[in-house]
């Protein structure tokens, strides 16, 4: 015996449902997809917005200010005087702007080396520590990296002082008592000396923190067939751990650079630039020329050569990281 079963009515409620995307109440399905791939770009566009209102609108000013001759009386008369590239020719064929460039590269190149070892090795003992000792060591480097710029720069004014300074105080209680009333700023090395111990000691934070995180990724059966190959523990860190950290040296490396060549605050205040205009790097070298010296329209077209300057570093160094990573993948 057969049972038929007899389909309801549809209604309207059926009706509503069965409207679909090629009906024309609906959306069609290639706007559905077109909406979709607008959605990211939507979303995006604040964060641009905001770029552009803060970093590209400034950028454009003191371009246009390059190109001006403003000094004290155009301000005061409200007088824009277009001088054309003459502030760069001028900044271009004096020799205190190739000397500052020298300077501030080989001041970016030296800092850079010792914050890069010396944050690797804190990175790789952070790995090694146990949990305790791990906790206390990142609570010290957070708030070391914490510390406002200003604030540090002060503490080590105070630590390398002349008189009463905790650093010559030790000295001379050391032994080296011709260090007893020593000034750090008296000449350029010594004042160096005191802002790379100042730049070092604000970045090794950031570049521990972030091998110690890279380190974590590190699968531990890798160290286990490494171990059972016979590797020791430098062939261990070369064959294993190097090659896992390669990256996040490449781009933290590439991120100190930046920060280090544009390191005003650190130079300026600990000595303002001297002895004698010694220690001038091309930040502050543009803000004495353009502020100090109250030439605005100098000061911009040397802040403009400097941002070239730090692309053109910048794109060199990632050429080489790059083409290292090709010959890596060939290799492979």
């Amino acid at each position: 015996m057969t049972v038929q079963t007899e389909r309801p009515p549809s209604g309207p409620a059926d009706v509503r449902k069965t409207a679909g995307a090629g009906e024309p109440g609906g959306p069609t399905p290639r706007a559905a997809s077109r909406a979709g791939a607008f959605a990211p770009y939507l979303l995006l566009l604040p964060a641009c917005a905001a770029t552009v209102l803060l970093l590209g609108w400034p950028l454009l000013k003191d371009v246009l200010l390059s190109f001006q001759n403003l000094n004290m009386a155009q301000l005061i008369q409200h007088v824009t005087e277009w001088n054309g590239v003459d502030n760069y020719k001028d900044v271009l064929t004096g020799e205190d702007f190739w000397r500052v460039t020298l300077r501030s590269i080989l001041f970016t190149a030296a800092n850079v080396v010792l914050i890069m070892i010396l944050g690797a090795l804190v990175g790789l003992l952070l790995a090694r520590l146990g949990r305790r000792m791990r906790v206390t060591l990142l609570v010290g480097l957070v708030l070391a990296w914490a510390m406002p710029v200003v604030a540090a720069t002060t503490v080590y004014q105070w630590l390398f002082a002349q008189r009463f300074g905790v650093v010559n105080w030790v000295l001379d209680k050391l032994g080296w008592h011709s260090m007893a009333d020593y000034s750090w700023t008296s000449s350029q090395l010594s004042t160096f000396f005191v802002v790379t111990v100042l730049i070092v000691w604000q970045s090794i934070p950031f570049v521990a923190i972030n091998l110690y995180a890279a380190t974590t990724t590190i699968p531990d059966e890798l160290y286990e067939a490494a171990a059972l190959d016979g590797a020791g523990a430098w062939q261990s860190f070369t064959t294993v751990t190097l090659p896992f950290l390669r990256p996040f040296l490449y781009a933290t490396t590439f991120l100190e650079i930046i920060w280090v060549f544009k390191a005003f605050v650190q130079v300026f205040t600990i000595n303002g630039g001297g002895p004698d205009r010694l220690t001038e790097i091309l930040p502050v070298y543009a803000y004495i020329e353009g502020v100090g010296n109250q030439h605005y329209g100098m000061g911009a077209a040397i802040a403009v050569l400097t941002i070239l300057i730090l692309l053109v570093i910048s794109a060199y160094y990632l050429r080489i990281v790059l083409k290292q990573e090709n010959e890596e993948e060939a290799g492979l």
